[in-house]
């Protein structure tokens, strides 16, 4: 068997929000799928759309054929955009750049994060998810010290990875466990 050496990747392309933005979604680093597509979950096999797309009761992000073409790719990525927008979800990942093989979270070494401050304070944003233990971990890690020192509160509520390397998850039970998404931008209050 021959062993994948790691690459040095930069994320590639910037965050999903607007003012009214009221939750932060932020995954590790892109896949390489991903990175092709300039965008978030955009392997076909990940459930985070689908997730998303039951839970608003809105089926825009989740085509009926997945694009074949770079045409029909960029329209599910605005249409994805659109929804994110649309539904106040704000998506971004912990990771500026940092050495990986492939997508493997458990392979990724030399972190540089992204300076979440300036989303966080130029929207609504009231709660923070990360999808998935290595992006739970490293938020803590660093990207909680870094708010912290920006005057900025915001722990994270852990959600588990809706990549298709976390089998032991169904739809049903990625649809329950996201729940508390809808439940934060539909909240009227701080």
């Amino acid at each position: 068997m021959m062993t994948r050496t790691p690459e040095h990747v930069t994320h590639g392309f910037g965050p999903v929000w607007d003012h009214a933005s009221r939750v932060l979604v932020l995954g590790s680093m892109p896949s390489p799928k991903s990175r092709e597509a300039d965008f978030y979950y955009s392997f076909r096999a990940n459930r985070f759309w689908p997730v998303l797309a039951t839970l608003f009761d809105d089926p825009s992000p989740v085509p009926l054929r997945f694009p074949a073409d770079p045409e029909g790719m960029a329209r599910l990525v605005e249409s994805r955009r659109a929804f994110a927008i649309r539904h106040r979800i704000a998506l971004w990942d912990v990771i500026a750049s940092c050495d990986i093989i492939g997508a493997s979270d458990s392979s990724i070494r030399n972190v540089i994060v992204n300076d979440l401050a300036p989303v966080i304070l130029s929207s609504d944003i009231r709660r923070v998810f990360t999808t998935g233990a290595k992006a739970s971990q490293l938020y803590r890690r660093f990207c909680l010290p870094r708010l912290a020192e920006q005057g900025i509160d915001m722990p994270s509520v852990a959600l588990p990875s809706t990549s298709p390397a976390n089998a032991r998850m169904g739809l049903p039970q990625l649809i329950e466990a996201y729940r508390p998404i809808l439940d934060a931008v539909s909240d009227s209050g701080r």
